[in-house]
């Protein structure tokens, strides 16, 4: 399938089982894979509509959606051995989706051999589409994205978090952290577009970050774990950090040196 046909997979698919539901959940159709982590019916059959479909294209590549990796946990093995696979995560943000904010999204990124060579975003609520291709870019609805330059003092740089205990923690030269838009799906975008000049997460599993790192990363931005190593969607760090530019990166990430996964020592959250 090429890009535009995907991408059209994706709006098709929330137009016929995502959109209809928000802020129009049924009883019975939210329930909890653990304690705080939701799941509706929409995530479900999104997500088994967007696996047939690049399965029924692919055969040979490995799927690995979020809603299949919760009930075989295995698929996680396949997909970072696999040469050719994609990530699926039918709706990204789902407690957004569920509270009834418009700050969710649909995500699928493709990768050979661990690394993201397309990768898709589409808000529904927004009526916006990020896609990113490898060497060729980063676009929001067919416009080409670059990063807007960032300030060059690590003061004047506005850093959110996914951690929620680091809300409000001020690290070094750092102002005071402040939550995302808790969803990747909508924090990468915005990462991109200047809303924020870095974000950094405590979980990095492929299907939240691989389409997000690819968009930031084509139009100029960079993200890499604690330790200054790049981030590749084959690989779990136990803290991420995305950034305006390599050079933002730097600065900060010695600044985080008391959050775990950030230092020797680090102790926070």
């Amino acid at each position: 399938m090429d890009t535009d046909a995907i991408l059209s997979l994706l709006k098709d698919v929330a137009e016929e089982v995502i959109v209809p539901r928000f802020r129009d959940l049924a009883d019975g159709e939210v329930t909890e894979k653990n304690p705080g982590d939701l799941v509706t019916v929409a995530d479900q059959q999104a997500e088994v509509l967007i696996t047939r479909a690049l399965s029924a294209a692919y055969p040979g590549a490995v799927i690995l959606g979020e809603e299949a990796h919760e009930t075989a946990p295995s698929l996680m093995a396949a997909y970072l051995g696999a040469e050719h696979a994609f990530t699926v995560d039918p709706v990204d943000g789902t407690k957004n989706f569920v509270h009834g904010s418009p700050d969710h999204a649909v995500m699928v990124a493709e990768t050979r051999f661990g690394t993201a060579v397309r990768g898709w975003i589409w808000q529904p609520q927004h009526n916006r589409a990020y896609v990113a291709e490898l060497g060729a870019g980063a676009y929001r609805d067919g416009e080409r994205l670059t990063r807007p330059a960032p300030p060059a003092d690590p003061a004047a740089l506005r850093g959110v978090t996914s951690l929620r205990a680091q809300v409000g923690a001020k690290h070094g030269r750092l102002a005071a952290l402040e939550l995302t838009w808790v969803c990747c799906g909508v924090d990468y975008p915005k990462l991109v577009e200047g809303e924020a000049d870095f974000i950094v997460y405590g979980r990095s599993r492929p299907w939240d970050h691989a389409p997000g790192t690819l968009l930031l990363t084509e139009a100029g931005g960079f993200a890499g774990d604690g330790r200054g190593e790049t981030y590749r969607a084959g690989s779990q760090p136990e803290r991420l950090l995305a950034a305006a530019d390599r050079a933002s990166y730097e600065a900060v990430r010695p600044e985080l040196a008391q959050v775990r996964g950030f230092g020797p020592g680090g102790e926070g959250s």
